[in-house]
């Protein structure tokens, strides 16, 4: 059995194609099965963009030293 060669993933390229499911989900014109296979398709993406969202922030931290989880946490209350 062949494969093909696993492509780079380009976060601009998923997020395009992300709108144009969204467009033909929203146009009401595609069957339930065609509106279904979109709509899996998505997830698909949606978790892969968040996935390379994640790496990316996680690098900036390693590359700055920045922690953000501590400019998240609550300032303490003052008299």
């Amino acid at each position: 059995m062949t494969t093909k060669p696993q492509e780079k993933f380009n976060l601009e390229t998923s997020l395009t194609e992300l709108e144009q499911l969204i467009e033909k989900l929203e146009s009401g014109q595609i069957d339930l099965e065609q509106s279904l296979q979109l709509f899996e398709k998505g997830v698909h993406l949606t978790k892969a963009c968040k996935k390379s969202l994640a790496e990316a922030e996680q690098k900036v931290q390693q590359l700055t030293g920045d922690d953000i989880s501590s400019e998240l946490s609550d300032f303490p209350e003052g008299n």
